[in-house]
């Protein structure tokens, strides 16, 4: 069971038009086929995508890439939308996400049910995390990474024993508290939790008659259970080295640039070409990328950067930065340390700094961001850390004003 009908409003414009798990990403990918990918990677090929929020284009994305699972061999993504199935309320928090669709659930008759989030970037095989739930002998395991204390304050905090088994849960604490033994690390929960499926169904049954309750997973059921039941924590390791796997919870518009821009380092973290763990998604059959001209200072080239099928660099500039598909930077354009959204069109002599580029928008000739701090804050949405969200819609804002 996949949650994926967040706003991810944290994203800010990124996610006006879309949700959060349909928000592109690493240059040809969307967020949620990295949860897709790992499911069908595990060899767990019955799954449900729960969808609320504009659902559209993550409902489009699924049914054009992922329709390839076998209904005859019992496989299947079957994307549920939110259908005010029980009473006139929509989804009022991730546990009443999963509740309203039990019946969904019953007629599968599962052993043991895996909730995963659809909005972060993460590879993960699931099968030895489902064997140690079984090892275990636990009602709940929770998946957990270590973070830094400073931000904990984010995520549910998990404080455990020496045998990791959960003795409290805390959604977003002020003062996150440290993993024993170091206090500069907290214990996070990944929002991937393994249940036994009639417990499930007991636990959300209770948790939907609570009127106290927030109907949340991290904030109501989890901590609840603890009272009562055998909640474990997994620790997301590789399995060869023991050291703590690559996950990212791009909730944050800075955080969401910084994923993207790892990609272009010489050995990023996260290895999209990892033939034995592939990243899969929908694509549209496109050219490759292109390199034109190369007289004086209109010289088409790229730079530690990725540039996906599609593009056109017509005599610019790009450096350390991340264009996806049909993208076209026309000449003596410079475009540095920037994420550029699939279909933008970046007009002739302009300068691209630290900045994300949304889907479709197109760059007027002479352009500058990135380059002035404060007329930059004017016209777009400026991050914490500096860096420039541009959509189509404050283009055209942009435009209105100057007009």
């Amino acid at each position: 069971m996949i949650m994926a009908g967040g706003r991810g409003e944290r994203l800010r414009g990124l996610t006006e038009q879309r949700c959060k798990p349909a928000t592109p990403f690493g240059g040809k990918f969307r967020i949620v086929d990295f949860v897709l990918s790992n499911c069908v990677n595990s060899g767990i090929r019955k799954i449900a995508l729960l969808t609320q929020y504009k659902g559209q284009s993550l409902i489009q994305h699924v049914q054009r890439g992922w329709s390839y699972l076998r209904g005859e061999f019992g496989e299947f993504i079957d994307v549920i939308p939110a259908q005010q199935q029980i009473g006139k309320h929509w989804y009022r928090g991730t546990a009443d996400c999963v509740y309203q669709n039990l019946d969904y659930l019953r007629q599968h008759r599962p052993t043991h049910v895996l909730v995963l989030a659809g909005d972060h970037i993460y590879k993960m095989d699931y099968g030895p995390m489902i064997a140690y739930h079984v090892e275990k002998g636990a009602d709940i395991t929770v998946g957990v990474v270590e973070v830094p204390v400073n931000d904990a304050r984010e995520f549910g905090v998990l404080s455990v024993l020496d045998s990791n088994r959960v003795t409290k849960f805390t959604e977003k604490p002020r003062e996150p508290e440290p993993m024993p033994g170091r206090k500069d690390v907290a214990l996070a929960s990944m929002g991937i939790y393994v249940f036994n499926a009639r417990l499930l169904e007991q636990l959300l049954s209770e948790d939907a008659i609570d009127e106290s309750s927030g109907h949340d997973f991290g904030k109501n059921v989890i901590p609840k259970a603890l009272e009562s039941l055998q909640v474990f924590a997994y620790p997301f390791r590789n399995a060869r080295t023991s050291a703590q796997d690559y996950w990212r919870d791009v909730g944050t518009v800075d955080a969401f640039y910084e994923a993207n821009l790892e990609l272009v380092h010489v050995s990023p973290e996260l290895n999209v070409y990892d033939e034995e763990w592939p990243i899969w998604t929908y694509q549209v059959q496109q050219p490759p990328a292109k390199f034109v001209l190369d007289d004086g200072d209109r010289v088409g080239m790229a730079v530690n950067s990725l540039v996906a099928g599609g593009c056109i660099i017509s005599g610019a500039v790009v450096r350390e930065s991340l264009l996806f598909s049909q993208v076209r930077v026309e000449e003596r354009s410079v475009i540095e340390s920037s994420v550029i959204m699939p279909g933008v069109h970046v007009g002739k002599g302009c300068t691209i700094r630290r900045a994300i580029i949304d889907e479709h928008c197109d760059i007027p000739d002479g352009t500058q961001i990135g380059v002035d701090p404060e007329a930059d804050r004017e016209r777009f949405d400026v991050t914490p850390r500096g860096v420039a969200l541009v959509t189509p819609q404050a283009l055209m804002a942009a435009t209105i004003v100057r007009a």
